[in-house]
């Protein structure tokens, strides 16, 4: 299982909303085994983000690297990298 550190964990701890209704973690420990509970990845770069829709079969085609990273799916950790959760 990935090892999420701390800056990726919090980041989905302030960010969560964005997927979720409701939070669905309140601590680190609790953010960390929903991530690897969910098998989020962690990405580092825009155009990572981009390959990982693609070979999951999200339809890319026509999506400029904004609409992709404004996925709800996609947190940006503030580093250069990208957080992907699946809800």
């Amino acid at each position: 299982m990935p090892d999420f550190d701390d800056e990726v964990v919090k980041c989905f701890l302030e960010k969560q909303l964005k997927l979720f209704p409701e939070p669905v973690a309140e601590t680190m420990e609790e953010a960390q085994n929903f991530l690897e509970e969910c098998m989020a990845v962690v990405v580092n770069s825009p155009k990572e983000v981009w390959e990982y829709f693609d070979e999951e079969g999200v339809d890319v085609e026509g999506m400029d690297e904004e609409e992709i990273l404004d996925a709800d799916e996609v947190f940006e950790v503030g580093d250069g990298r990208y957080l992907i959760v699946e809800g």
